[in-house]
């Protein structure tokens, strides 16, 4: 019995999993991973590193980050409590859908996740407070080949559903794209 429905979304290699919760009057198990299930959807490499965050307040916004080769990575990304606003933008050269963003509300209750392929900068926006995510990464965080849009750049037009609340000074200081910007070749 597979634990996992994959849906392709409008940017190819991006995918929404909904979780298949089994369950009975003590509770629900639900998979976070499975390596097997989730080659289906591109993830062929070892989780190499898992993070936890925890947004205080709603509004805040975290991202948009990425990383290039050789440490490009894909992250699956899962909400554990309260509900995010999580977008990924299309940043692979060449790509017909360069700088395109797609969201999806993730959340404790609704169990999805966002498979982000590699090529992508991923970010979100807190929509309730105290919101914890858990991400598992293909590649460990390599600070001399990341990257970061800024979350307000107007080449990409990112409708966040709320006003931001608040920025991290690292975020706050990427730079707008330019014209010269010809995205991540992989």
């Amino acid at each position: 019995m597979s634990r996992f429905v994959l849906h392709d979304l409008p940017l190819a290699g991006l995918k929404l999993v909904e979780r298949q919760r089994v369950g009975d009057a003590r509770g629900y198990l639900s998979r976070l991973f499975c390596a097997e299930e989730l080659a289906a959807a591109g993830w062929r490499k070892a989780v190499v590193q898992i993070n936890h965050t925890c947004t205080m307040r709603r509004g805040i916004v975290r991202g948009m980050h990425f990383q290039r080769p050789p440490y490009a990575e894909m992250k699956l990304v899962s909400c554990l409590r309260g509900e995010v606003w999580d977008v990924a933008v299309d940043l692979r050269a060449g790509s017909p859908t360069f700088l395109q963003w797609h969201a999806e509300r993730l959340s404790a209750k609704n169990g999805r996740a966002l498979l982000i392929p590699e090529g992508f900068a991923h970010g979100f926006q807190a929509v309730s407070d105290e919101a914890e995510l858990l991400y598992l990464h293909s590649a460990p965080y390599a600070p001399q080949v990341e990257g970061g849009l800024h979350p307000l750049d107007p080449r990409l037009s990112i409708a966040w559903p709320l006003p931001l609340e608040a920025l991290s000074e690292r975020d706050a200081g990427h730079a707008l794209l330019d014209e010269a910007f010809e995205g991540v070749s992989l």
